[in-house]
């Protein structure tokens, strides 16, 4: 129920957090499970103005994305990078499955 009608998601994860990402595994499992069959799927990693203190490597982050046929992107929130074209991304995804009336 709780996916019913959704065309997108945004799964975000902390890249200072391991657990984080490894959470974010749990919901797209659950997302590929119960949700529909053509939502648009997005991987946030968040908090990428704090790259210092980084544990999760972006490289791991877009393979997986890629693995699962999902956008990547990494933002901040806190700093408003990239928040924006995420959802331009999503929208321009979203464009292309569009069913034909």
């Amino acid at each position: 129920m709780y996916y019913r009608g959704s065309a997108a998601a945004v799964i975000v994860y902390d890249i200072t957090k391991l657990e984080s990402f490894q959470t974010l595994k749990k919901w797209v499992k659950e997302l590929k499970e119960h949700g529909p069959e053509d939502i648009v799927v997005a991987i946030a990693g968040n908090k990428n103005d704090l790259g210092d203190i980084r544990e999760v490597p972006m490289k791991e982050a877009k393979e997986f994305a890629e693995s699962i046929a999902a956008i990547f992107i990494e933002t901040s929130a806190r700093n408003a990078v990239n928040v924006e074209e995420l959802f331009q991304k999503i929208s321009r995804f979203s464009c292309l499955f569009v069913p034909s009336v």
